[in-house]
């Protein structure tokens, strides 16, 4: 008669335990400084609203813990970076003045 029941893999005992050490990668990193998102507002001079829209569309990286929203404050620092307007890429809103003949 066959058997229907499936194998059963083996387990390698000496692949058990070796993923990342999580408690040394913690002491080796830098400490994470968190920030709200009432403080994020105050620091891009901007509304609250407008940072949970960077957050929803992508722009801003949050975690949600619990019921509470947190953004890094390395992210942030990268957000403004990666802000930065290039030079000349603003001529468009200051077109030159039609001068008028007189």
């Amino acid at each position: 008669m066959g058997s229907d029941t499936p194998k059963v893999p083996e387990i390698d005992s000496e692949v058990i335990g070796k993923g990342p050490d999580y408690a040394s990668l913690a002491a080796v990193a830098e400490p994470i400084t968190w920030m709200s998102t009432p403080a994020v507002a105050e620091y891009l001079g901007v509304n609250t609203r407008t940072v949970y829209r960077l957050i929803d569309e992508g722009e801003l990286p949050a975690y949600k813990f619990g019921r509470v929203i947190r953004l890094q404050e390395a992210d942030v620092i990268a957000f403004v970076e990666h802000s930065r307007i290039a030079p000349g890429s603003l001529e468009h809103l200051y077109p030159e003045p039609v001068h008028s003949e007189r």
